[in-house]
């Protein structure tokens, strides 16, 4: 058990059960006041980008379980089956923007472990071969010190296949969703028969457009990925 909630930093209570006397107890990186304002993803979700549907207006609902982002998506043949779906952990409000902002970009690395319970209990439910965490470009990696979607499968401690390159470009989050979507393939991949006929699992940190997550599944199945699932800690 970890003594401090690693967001709030006040001592976390041990409340003392039956099963803690005989079963291990994983860890507990949050006190429960910071843990219940993590707020999952439920449904009516759309089925392919992992959206909540509930409070998404109606001319954005295409059909019970299909937003119209992903029907645009589908709609452009270069994209069409590309992503076979992404799920997300929890819904990107504030407190896990605050969260990810101060982990992502701040450096603060230990944050990583408070969504590796999570992970791994998505990922137990998932048929998948291998793992394969969203690269950040050489440039970007040593301005940040660490690739943030390495650390969560790290974090959660799942073994990796490293074999997506990324080519330097602005940041993301400084380009419009049109520009996102417009830009060219960033990503190669370095062995291909790795991969072949495999099903694999892209980790990333935010769905926000879903292009950056589409690029990489699109390098992945020209390459000979049989699959390609997202998992992704939050949907933005």
């Amino acid at each position: 058990m970890h003594d401090y909630c690693l967001n709030c930093h006040i001592p976390i209570a041990f409340e003392p059960k039956w099963t803690t006397l005989f079963l291990p107890q994983p860890p507990q990186y949050l006190c429960n006041d910071c843990e219940n304002k993590l707020i999952s993803i439920k449904p009516p979700i759309c089925h392919t980008c992992g959206r909540s549907m509930e409070n998404l207006p109606k001319e954005y609902i295409v059909e019970e379980t299909l937003c119209l982002d992903c029907q645009r998506w589908e709609e452009d043949q270069k994209w069409k089956g590309v992503l076979d779906k992404n799920i997300s952990c929890y819904e990107y409000d504030d407190f896990l923007k605050d969260i990810i902002a101060r982990f992502k970009f701040r450096g603060d690395y230990i944050l990583s472990k408070i969504f590796s319970r999570k992970l791994n209990e998505i990922l137990k439910t998932l048929d998948y071969d291998s793992i394969v965490p969203i690269p950040l470009s050489q440039e970007r990696l040593k301005e940040r010190g660490f690739n943030q979607a390495a650390a969560l499968v790290n974090e959660a401690g799942l073994q990796v296949m490293d074999i997506l390159h990324r080519t330097h470009t602005e940041k993301q989050s400084k380009k419009s969703r049109q520009e996102r979507i417009q830009l060219q393939q960033i990503f190669t991949v370095r062995n291909p028969s790795a991969i072949m006929n495999r099903s694999i699992i892209l980790i990333d940190d935010i769905y926000t457009t879903g292009s950056t997550l589409r690029h990489a599944a699109k390098e992945l199945k020209e390459a000979g990925a049989n699959s390609v699932t997202a998992l992704t800690v939050a949907r933005g």
